[in-house]
Formats: C-alpha cells, structure tokens, sequence
C-alpha cells in the first residue's frame, strides 16, 4: 500500500529577507500493496498460500487509510509552520485472514514545481518521529539511507490486528528558513542583494509502503520476497 504526501513550500525573491508558507496543501496517493504468496510442497503435505489471505493497511491517526494522508493535519484556512510538530500516528492493520509478519518502506524527498527530484535538498529536514523502535520495530540499517528508512515488525501479527505506532509526529525542521543564498549586484552607488531561500517552491514528499509476508515458512518468504535474511524464534523476527 502506498501513500503520499506532498507539501508546497514557497518563498518570495526578494531584496529582503523573508519567508512564507503556501497556505494550501497537496495530498496525493495512489493505492497499491506488496503481497508474498509461497507454495511448498512435500510428499505427506501440500499447503498453497492464496494471495487474497494476505492483505495490509496503514493506519493514521486511528482510522484506516485506503485514500489521502494528512487530511486532518491542519485546520481550515490554517498554513504549515516551520517546527510545529504535528500528531502523525502511523501503525499497521493486519486485514487479512492469515498472520503475518510486517514491513514497512518511508521515503522522504523533496520535489520542484515541475514534480521532479531535487537531490540537493536535505530529506532530513522532513522529520518524521519513529517511534517504539527496538521493542516492537527494527531498523533495517543496511537498507535505510537518509532518504529511506525500512522497518521490521519483530512480531507476527494476527490477522484482524494492530502494531504498536512506529511513528507519531510530523515536523518540518526551522532550518528550511535558514537555507538562503544571497547575490550581490552593484549599479552605480546602490547595491541590490537578493536572497533566494533554497528550498523556494520546492514540495516535501514522504511514502509509506507497507507489505507483509504469511507465517507459514517466513525466513524463507522474507528471504525470497524482501532479499532479507531474518531469524525467528518463538514468533520474534530479528535481523541478521
């Protein structure tokens, strides 16, 4: 399943130093998912693992999600503020029939007017606050970057059941403001300085695709699915 969300960030060219925040807000999603359906097969045992058994959705906020996120985030007519930490609780509903084990993808970039990648700028700024991590979720370190971080659920999680929150405040770091380039011009006996704010225009952007895997035979279904060696034992996942 994945979400999107993107914020317009806008600022004025000018010879003086100032910063503003489009008061709109741009919410796009698209719904999808990641299922893993293994069949194994034995001479005394035969066990066939249907792609519709297995089934995921994010929950924001305490309701589940199958359109927009962040449709609650601000009041009418309210605009984003620089370093407002804005409640962002985020966990996994287990809608299938079957147990599962659980993972999910976050990634954080920022984007131009034209809708394409700016590389330049700092995902970092996007803060997303996970939450609960080491007791119920596992950063996978070797798959995460600053622009992606990949989560593991360390439990399996029953069918018509919900994870802890791995995630509960959305901040947009006070240092986007800090972010300027100034250009000097001199004509005659005046001096025009232009400050140009970096991230002028620029869209912030965060995904969240969960997926999971059935509990019959997991190693070998992560292995196979997400190209990740895990343990379990008693039911807790680990990361090798």
């Amino acid at each position: 399943m994945m979400k999107k969300i993107r914020k317009i960030i806008a600022s004025p060219i000018t010879t003086i130093a100032a910063f503003a925040l489009a008061a709109g807000l741009l919410l796009f999603s698209s719904v999808g998912g990641a299922r893993a359906a293994l069949t194994y097969f034995s001479e005394d045992y035969v066990s066939n693992i249907q792609l519709h058994e297995i089934d995921v959705m994010l929950v924001e906020n305490e309701r589940q999600v199958e359109g927009e996120l962040l449709s609650g985030l601000l009041q009418e007519g309210e605009s984003l503020k620089l370093g407002t930490a804005y409640r962002e609780n985020l966990s996994v509903y287990n809608s299938g029939v079957i147990n599962e084990y659980v993972r999910v993808n976050i990634h954080k970039y920022w984007i131009d007017q034209d809708g394409e990648k700016i590389c330049n700028l700092s995902p970092e700024l996007i803060e997303l606050n996970l939450v609960n991590l080491g007791t119920d979720w596992l950063v996978d370190e070797e798959a995460s970057t600053n622009e992606r971080t990949v989560l593991y659920y360390n439990k399996l999680l029953a069918s018509q059941s919900e994870t802890p929150l791995f995630a509960d405040k959305l901040t947009i770091s006070g240092d986007v403001a800090s972010r300027v380039k100034e250009t000097r011009e001199t004509s005659g006996k005046y001096t025009t300085i232009t400050t140009v704010y970096e991230y002028d225009g620029a869209q912030f952007c965060i995904e969240a695709k969960v997926d999971a895997v059935q509990e019959h035979n997991a190693q070998d279904a992560i292995w196979s699915s997400w190209g990740r060696r895990v343990t379990i034992d008693n039911g807790v996942l680990g990361l090798k």
